[in-house]
């Protein structure tokens, strides 16, 4: 027995011994399974730039701009400078964000938000040499924007297919947070095909990630292990305005095809059908005597529009659009939208528990052309609707805490007859929630020709609706 106790004592600390080395083994194959981004940066930083926007705004002694001390003095006349303080001067405010060349001739792609409204780019390389860019062109719907620069020999990326992209797989972004310029960080694909939450549009099918994006990082390029760009860094949620680990980058498919038509004709052309929809829930599946829910849900047929002259009904549940399937109604508009105007589609529909198969001419997405940063985008339908609208600047939005458009101008038509004064802030119209012109044009344009028409304002601060008489 004294043998045999020597014997598994000796086990015992033979076995101690081994057990550090056996974990130090098991980390060292855990780290050489992580991916090394060394290299990728190395390789790429030279196309990734800096950029810097000077935007000239006027301001009163108060310190706030035109745009703000007219909204206040709409919304809450208490808020608002007496007459006498009421003089103009403007003062320059600047912004950050990144960017990367695409081709060895100058041309670089940002964000439309990084750019929109400036009156000066600077564009820094990576090797600190410094550009004043020209915008090529601007698309809101898509939040891209394309750049020029006076410069020859430039190192440029290469772009990846976005469709391959798989959830949990590592990415890298490369671009300038808070000003830093030239600052990495990896993290992995969190889900693909997003809509953000508040976001009116769906022009754009985001992918997820939890990479560190944050103010600055705006524009700048998410790359696969590849090397390749399989993104634009756009949008974050955020609760403090800083990185929660949900950010949202345009796919690199949706991207090169802006670019594309930018750099052909300088406007974006975008498929409609003329629905609006709604996701199918497990009550209206129920209903349908579908076995599960998916698809667009067909609430309402514009007249006049593709889906009508192609016969989709009301209550129609759009299953496919040119083969591809449809989970939730947020694709439909994002696949509708890739296509070009005048294109023959296929739509798969079910109707009365059968499944139809239609040809429809996709028609052309209103308020979709791209607008020079430093010109104010006009809205379409003026001469009907007998007004003119402007945006709202980012900074008006906060103080106020509305989204819409600002009435610029009354010419003879409904809006005057209603009751809207220049001023007004409209929110709605005809029960759509309208927070940016894209959006108001997008609406006014599915307006029917005669009718009553809904529109939500805010006017000193209160909420009201009024009635549009189209005739």
């Amino acid at each position: 027995m004294k043998n045999l106790s020597l014997a598994f004592s000796a086990a015992k600390r033979t076995l101690l011994l081994l057990l550090p080395l056996f974990w130090l083994s098991v980390a060292v194959s855990e780290a050489a399974s992580l991916p090394d981004f060394a290299e990728l940066v190395e390789k790429n930083a030279p196309a990734i730039v800096n950029i810097a926007t000077i935007q000239r705004v006027s301001v009163r002694p108060g310190g706030r701009s035109n745009e703000i001390e007219e909204l206040l003095r709409r919304l809450s006349p208490e808020d608002a400078l007496p007459p006498e303080l009421q003089q103009e001067r403007t003062r320059p405010r600047g912004g950050v964000g990144s960017g990367f060349i695409i081709s060895d001739d100058g041309y670089l792609i940002t964000n439309h938000h990084v750019v929109t409204g400036a009156d000066q780019i600077t564009v820094t390389l990576n090797d600190r040499r410094v550009f004043t860019a020209e915008v090529v062109g601007t698309d809101e719907l898509s939040d891209m924007a394309l750049l020029k620069i006076d410069a020859r020999n430039l190192p440029s990326v290469i772009f990846g297919d976005s469709e391959d992209v798989r959830v949990g797989e590592w990415v890298l972004a490369i671009g300038s947070p808070f000003g830093l310029e030239f600052s990495a960080a990896a993290g992995i694909v969190s889900a693909k095909g997003r809509t953000v939450p508040g976001n009116q549009t769906s022009y754009v099918s985001f992918i997820q990630t939890d990479v560190a994006i944050n103010q600055g990082n705006s524009g700048g390029p998410l790359f696969n292990l590849d090397g390749e760009v399989i993104g634009i860094n756009s949008q974050i949620l955020s609760s403090s305005g800083g990185s929660n680990g949900v950010s949202f980058a345009i796919p690199s498919n949706v991207a090169l095809n802006v670019v594309e038509q930018l750099r052909e004709s300088g406007s974006v052309s975008r498929g409609l059908l003329g629905v609006m929809i709604k996701d199918v829930d497990y009550a209206l599946a129920e209903a349908f005597d579908m076995p599960r829910p998916r698809g667009a849900f067909v609430d309402e047929v514009q007249p006049g529009s593709p889906a009508e002259n192609a016969g989709v009904e009301n209550n129609d549940i759009i299953l496919t659009f040119n083969d591809r399937e449809i989970e939730s109604s947020s694709q439909l508009p994002f696949y509708v939208g890739q296509v070009r105007p005048g294109t023959i589609a296929r739509l798969s529909i079910m109707r009365d528990g059968k499944i139809i198969t239609l040809p429809v001419t996709v028609g052309s997405l209103p308020g979709s052309g791209v607008t020079s940063t430093s010109e104010p985008q006009e809205a379409p339908r003026t001469n009907s609707l007998g007004l003119t609208v402007t945006e709202l600047s980012e900074e008006a939005q906060q103080v106020s805490g509305i989204s819409g458009v600002r009435v610029d101008e009354l010419l003879e038509g409904p809006a005057e007859r209603a009751g809207l004064m220049s001023g007004d802030v409209i929110v709605e119209l005809n029960r759509s929630p309208v927070p940016s012109l894209s959006e108001f044009a997008r609406v006014a344009n599915a307006l029917p020709e005669t009718g009553y028409i809904p529109i939500r304002i805010v006017r000193e601060g209160r909420g009201t609706t009024l009635v549009l008489e189209l005739k």
